[in-house]
């Protein structure tokens, strides 16, 4: 057996190691000194480990084996309410913690004929996500823009909004500011999300392995959950840092570059990540012998920052066509105060529109239409002065319904209030409402309804339901005259 080798040369997080024969792609390799690497390149006279730990502490010469293992994590109900680093140790709780199960971090997606088609909605919580760019359970949404938009609020909010929805939320940090990480803690602590959420932390202080891994380890997680029969959410915060980490690694492994200095495999350094993410069918589960009377789903939030709002660069473009639709943030939107800076023109979702509730997409299908063709008229409307009365009209409306849809953060939206929003607008109740005074109505009539007991309304389903909050919009616009 030809299980060990030597350290020849050291890179910055990179390994060269003669012997290790018996070496497989993927494979864990123990150091000397406790230190730990994966196999990433197998070459005719040398293997090259890539360090998933300190490699100062490393020494020409020093020994290495072969473990015969594939890196894994733990996985289980016992990560709720941790902060992992991306080998799966918890960096939150001192004590050392045992863990039940582990599991491999990569993995072979479900095939076509182990999928169910998407057909649950899961809530944002946020107006113009839920009502035009609805997202369902299994689906994989991009959140794009430039940086400072406010992509993590998003993804930070949708899991805000799974509160008591029995949805396990998992965010995965990707070369963030440590600053960063503690702020999204502090959230996530401050409304009690902590009980259903999972963090993995590889920041820009870790080595390049370590992000390059962490979204890995943060799905191995999901999907025990998908495969038990539960629904999870995953949050990759960001994936333009992670692909920056493998043409990191991949450039001191001599690979060689292509667009933008990529390698060639970037595409399926994606691709086997988001199509992971998915809603099994029981055949899938029977196969692994878990018997579940639930559909697990697997739901991923990739998010990818842009520079000046180009979604033609290399990465981008990538993700754009592995996923099932995506959230654009304008900058130009976010600057005129306007936030969630949702461009709705360059936003889609391909599959949620099957999830949506029946009546919220009956009542919603014009206004994405009405805010798409605002913006066209507000751009053309700057180089003429004498507008006939009904582009004005048009024009105004456009307006309001844009302000009807700002929305604060950590505000989130229940079925029930999205449907309000909808009436508020399908039924012209702000027709008369100067524009001024659009978002102080729409907060006073959201108050008023959380303030009285809806016990008539049984389910959003319910066919009464539009008629009886036709009845609240009126009684509240009575009591405020």
């Amino acid at each position: 057996m030809n299980n060990y080798g030597f350290i020849n040369k050291i890179y910055d997080g990179v390994v060269e190691v003669f012997g290790l024969k018996d070496a497989k792609y993927g494979e864990m390799i123990n150091f000397e000194n406790f230190e730990k690497g994966i196999v990433f390149s197998l070459n005719k006279n040398n293997v090259n480990i890539v360090l998933l730990d300190d490699f100062q502490k490393l020494k020409q010469g020093q020994k290495c084996f072969c473990t015969d293992k594939v890196f894994e994590v733990p996985v289980g109900y016992e990560l709720i309410g941790k902060i992992l680093n991306s080998k799966g140790e918890c960096l939150n709780v001192k004590q050392k913690l045992n863990f039940k199960k582990k599991d491999v971090i990569e993995k072979i997606a479900p095939g076509v004929m182990d999928r169910e088609s998407v057909n649950e909605p899961l809530l944002t919580g946020i107006k113009s996500i839920d009502l035009m760019i609805p997202i369902g359970k299994g689906q994989r949404e991009l959140i794009i823009g430039d940086r400072q938009t406010g992509k993590t609020t998003i993804a930070l909010d949708t899991i805000i909004n799974q509160k008591d929805k029995n949805i396990i939320c998992i965010y995965v940090c990707i070369g963030q500011k440590i600053s960063s990480l503690i702020n999204v803690v502090d959230k996530l602590k401050k409304h009690n999300c902590l009980d259903y959420t999972i963090i993995i932390a590889a920041t820009a202080s870790d080595s390049a392995a370590e992000q390059y891994i962490a979204p890995y380890t943060g799905c191995t997680i999901g999907e025990y959950f998908r495969d038990i029969g539960k629904d999870c959410l995953i949050v990759y915060d960001d994936l333009t840092k992670h692909a920056w980490a493998y043409r990191q690694i991949s450039l001191l492994l001599k690979r060689p570059p292509g667009r933008e200095a990529y390698p060639g495999d970037v595409f399926y350094l994606h691709s086997r990540l988001l199509e992971r993410s998915s809603k099994v069918n029981k055949f899938f589960l029977e196969k692994k012998k878990i018997f579940n009377k639930e559909n697990g789903t697997l739901t991923a939030f990739p998010i990818i920052e842009t520079l000046e709002g180009d979604v033609t660069s290399f990465i981008p473009t990538n993700i754009i066509s592995i996923t099932d639709g995506q959230i654009f943030l304008d900058a130009n939107l976010f600057n005129s105060g306007i936030k969630p800076a949702i461009n709705v023109g360059l936003s889609v979702s391909r599959v949620g529109g099957s999830a949506q509730y029946k009546i919220i997409k009956k009542l919603s299908g014009d206004i994405r239409i009405m805010l798409a063709q605002y913006r066209e008229l507000e751009s053309f409307s700057k180089f003429s002065s004498d507008l006939d009365i009904e582009t004005k009209i048009q024009l105004q409306n456009g307006e309001k319904v844009t302000f009807l849809m700002k929305q604060k953060p950590q505000n989130n939206y229940s079925a029930v209030e999205l449907l309000m929003v909808l009436l508020i607008i399908k039924n012209d109740f702000f027709i008369k409402i100067p524009i001024n005074q659009i978002e102080y109505f729409e907060e006073s009539i959201i108050k008023y309804i959380r303030n009285i007991e809806i016990e008539e309304i049984t389910s959003i389903d319910d066919p009464s339901i539009e008629y009886y909050l036709n009845e609240v919009i009126n009684n509240f616009l009575i009591e405020s005259l």
